[in-house]
């Protein structure tokens, strides 16, 4: 899987005027990502990333789960390549036209983790699988409809599509909301031609409670369902011959996903697939807090701190101070995710005055316009128009997917390279 597209001065971040360059020439530069960068910016940090990719390893090796982390995060061909490189198993995806971005990278095995019932999406999908014999594809179905569609698509080609039985929850999303429900798909899938029933998946990252406690006692439960379902399956010599896939796991339950499946007991062997997408990016919001969590449930994981580190930072232009307590800062709606929490500035750098980045008094975004910040600030802050804010997130798929390159840099902030999105 190769990537080496054309940097120009189009895209976010790129010095205007700069004359088009290739992907792979960014070391070369030489840019130190503060003072050569157009504002707004979208840095990953490498020793972030690297320690994410450590802890991911560790993750796996203490739980025996195996790895398809969720390419919907990113979208991006460079970090699919870093974490197939790790051993993941499969990247998995959401929509079709994921499918076919990966696939133009070289992605050889796909979990797509949702329904598809669209002809033309599901004549897309049978056709590749027959134009490369070394593509796996595996699909989520929770319907004899689903499975009808699927069969009608797949009528004529050589290959049965392994399929995996969606588990939903009441008031959730797609998936069978009961065992009878499952039965009567994998009996839909067992009579189709062109099908294999492989496994049982779910996500419990939508699960919603008042505490953290009940939370945690729902999502328990729910992950339960999933490997409950699985037993009444393999008990009803369902799944086709071989291993059995059992999947769950987003970014802020894999460890309940990775110890309720543990237990499936299902007499026959199975891989656990986690899915979680952000666990490589992490972030300074929503996940932040999911790990506090996770190690206060799971005391068996203490021995993977620290955790992952909050590899994403935006960095942004004061564009103006027009109150003492008012900051106006250029990132808006436009840069950055916005349905979890704000962003907030925590390091601001002024190239007369600094190196490297200095820690600011976290300064979480009073509110978001399309390209602006505004932050309350203390009367005595130093900040003034001319100065970079770098600010956390929260949330990275929505922030990943309103940038189109986002610059790697070291320690000490100097562009090693960078990562495109096909979103």
């Amino acid at each position: 899987m190769t990537s080496d597209g054309e940097i120009h001065d189009a895209l976010k971040g790129v010095p205007p005027g700069l004359p088009p360059l290739a992907l792979s020439e960014l070391p070369s530069r030489g840019w130190r990502a503060l003072v050569d960068l157009a504002p707004p910016f979208a840095l990953l940090k490498r020793g972030a990333l690297d320690h994410n990719r450590d802890f991911i390893r560790r993750l796996l090796k203490q739980t025996g789960a195996w790895y398809a982390p969720h390419g919907k995060t990113t979208m991006s061909p460079q970090l699919f390549r870093e974490q197939l490189d790790d051993g993941a198993w499969a990247i998995t995806l959401a929509t079709v036209s994921q499918v076919a971005a990966a696939r133009r990278f070289g992605v050889s095995r796909i979990l797509l983790a949702n329904q598809v019932v669209d002809a033309h999406a599901l004549r897309f999908l049978a056709r590749e699988r027959e134009r490369d014999p070394g593509f796996e594809l595996l699909s989520f179905v929770d319907s004899e409809d689903g499975v009808r569609l699927w069969q009608e698509a797949l009528r004529g080609t050589s290959r049965p599509l392994p399929v995996l039985i969606e588990v939903g929850f009441e008031g959730g999303r797609a998936g069978c909301r009961s065992v009878p429900a499952a039965l009567a798909v994998a009996q839909a899938v067992r009579a189709a031609s062109g099908l294999e029933l492989r496994g049982v998946a779910g996500f419990e990252g939508l699960l919603h409670a008042d505490t953290d406690a009940a939370q945690d006692a729902a999502v328990r439960r729910y992950v339960e369902r999933i490997a409950e379902t699985a037993r009444a399956l393999a008990g009803e010599g369902a799944f086709a011959p071989g291993e059995v896939l059992l999947s769950a796991g987003g970014s802020a339950f894999f460890d309940l996903a990775a110890t309720g499946l543990a237990r499936a007991e299902l007499g026959r062997p199975f891989r656990m697939l986690l899915r979680s997408g952000c666990l490589l990016i992490h972030d300074d919001g929503l996940y932040g807090h999911a790990l506090d969590r996770l190690f206060e449930r799971s005391p068996a994981l203490a021995g993977l701190r620290p955790g992952p580190r909050p590899a994403l930072e935006l960095w942004a232009d004061v564009l103006s101070r027009p109150e003492p307590t008012r900051v106006v800062a250029g990132l808006g709606k436009r840069d950055v995710a916005h349905d979890a929490g704000l962003p907030a500035a925590k390091l601001w750098f002024r190239d007369t005055q600094h190196v490297v980045p200095e820690p600011l008094p976290v300064l979480g975004s009073a509110a978001l316009n399309d390209q602006h910040a505004l932050l309350d600030v203390p009367a005595d802050s130093p900040l003034r128009p001319g100065d970079k804010l770098g600010f956390g997130i929260s949330h990275p798929c929505l922030t990943f997917d309103r940038w189109k390159l986002l610059f790697v840099v070291d320690d000490a902030y100097r562009v090693i390279g960078g990562v495109q999105t096909c979103f």
